[in-house]
């Protein structure tokens, strides 16, 4: 018999459909973990202090923590009200901000894709610039939602991977090209944490939690999309898999 797969838990947004509350997760993020992180995917209802995160936490192999099409709430990091009509998810805020940090301090390994990457610079202590293309000096890192999903998750920047990275070492290269689908970015770091990539205008694109004891790392692209076909977004899947093993084997 082979063995258990690691188990890791992916946190979901809380949306209205019709009058009712559901909690989702997009199929991409799940097929990533099952086909290049050899793992099996649990979602994790958006219910904050409920779920009871300490529990939760003795019996997950790993987080990750996903892209949304909302934005992490601009009180989180004393920023300014956000723009009329932008959307929101308080009850993912609520679930996702202290379960990071609880996570890193409990050893289990965490995964932060674009909305995630934000939460994880949140949790940390760190704030975002929420119009990213209306700040100079910075270019535009917006989709164009017009076009098909092959365009909009196309290749569109290179990223400047830095020395001693862990992406430097997956990569064996100084640079990657990544798909650019947000307006959100990083203004200010968390204080723990350290940068792993940069975009051609500076903006940081990747970054890990310095004195994190297992796998803790963020990316502000979108590795998950069509990941088997894409040799860097498969081997970071892996690390994040193989990570999610090895703390399942020490439990």
């Amino acid at each position: 018999m082979a063995p258990a797969r690691p188990l890791i838990g992916i946190p979901a947004d809380r949306r209205m459909v019709g009058a009712h509350p559901f909690h989702m997760v997009g199929e991409k993020y799940a097929r990533a973990v099952i086909e290049a992180a050899n793992a099996a995917p649990l979602l994790i209802p958006a219910l904050a202090e409920e779920l009871g995160f300490e529990e939760l936490l003795e019996r997950l192999d790993g987080l990750l923590f996903t892209g949304s099409p909302s934005n992490v709430e601009p009180h989180r990091y004393q920023g300014p009200p956000s723009a009329p009509g932008t959307l929101h998810d308080p009850a993912r805020d609520a679930t996702t901000l202290p379960l990071i940090r609880k996570a890193v301090q409990a050893g289990v390994p965490v995964f932060g894709i674009c909305r995630g990457f934000q939460e994880m610079n949140v949790a940390f202590g760190g704030s975002l610039h929420q119009s990213l293309h209306e700040v100079p000096g910075h270019l535009d890192h917006r989709d164009d939602g017009s076009q098909p999903l092959e365009v909009q998750y196309g290749p569109a920047h290179d990223v400047r991977l830095e020395p001693g990275g862990v992406l430097r070492s997956l990569s064996g290269d100084d640079r990657i090209r990544v798909n650019s689908l947000h307006s959100q970015g990083i203004d200010r770091l968390g204080d723990e944490l350290a940068v792993e990539a940069r975009a051609p205008d500076g903006v940081i694109e990747a970054f890990r939690v310095r004195a994190a004891q297992h796998f803790a790392l963020a990316v502000q692209w979108h590795p998950e999309w069509q990941v088997m076909a894409n040799p860097f977004s498969r081997a970071l899947f892996a690390a994040f898999g193989q990570a999610a093993a090895e703390r399942a084997q020490r439990k």
